[in-house]
């Protein structure tokens, strides 16, 4: 199958997606040296700016606090169980986080908080299924693939402004 990545400018840095012959999106990472891509580059996937047009439009779209969840086709390539975790973090809504024990109760099984861990760690979508709304049960700032620094100016971009 076809793949096609393009790099997309965002307020807090340059990002790399890739999607599939269909449009899906297979892979989301910001360019910040902490995340690594697997797709989006000339080795696995055809630079092809117009075909990732309606992602480009999303992000920019989210950035500019014109939408606040993705519309997007998502394939992410990962287990059953990462599978399940992914979809649980899309059920985050904008602006709040949850901790792992949540995500893990979300799916089903209350034990499986580091293997939530694990899932999160591995989401290759980052971004549009939004790994960074995930925090330690106390509330404290916990891994981020995108390093902590990036995943606190997401989670304070989210942050409505209290007047």
């Amino acid at each position: 199958m076809a793949q096609y990545f393009s790099h997309i400018e965002t307020p807090f840095g340059m990002a790399a997606a890739a999607v599939d012959e269909d449009g899906a999106v297979l892979e989301f990472t910001f360019l910040n040296g902490e995340m690594a891509t697997h797709l989006a580059h000339k080795d696995r996937a055809e630079h092809a700016p117009n075909r990732l047009r309606h992602v480009t439009t999303q992000v920019h779209d989210f950035f500019e606090r014109k939408r606040t969840d993705f519309t997007l086709v998502l394939r992410p390539q990962g287990t059953p169980f990462q599978q399940k975790v992914w979809q649980a973090l899309c059920d985050i809504p904008f602006g709040e986080t949850w901790s792992y024990q949540q995500i893990a109760k979300a799916v089903g099984d209350i034990k499986a908080t580091q293997a939530v861990g694990g899932a999160n760690n591995k989401n290759p979508i980052a971004l549009i299924i939004p790994c960074h709304r995930v925090i330690g049960k106390s509330g404290a700032l916990t891994g981020y693939g995108g390093g902590l620094p990036l995943k606190q100016k997401l989670l304070d971009f989210e942050t409505p402004l209290l007047f």
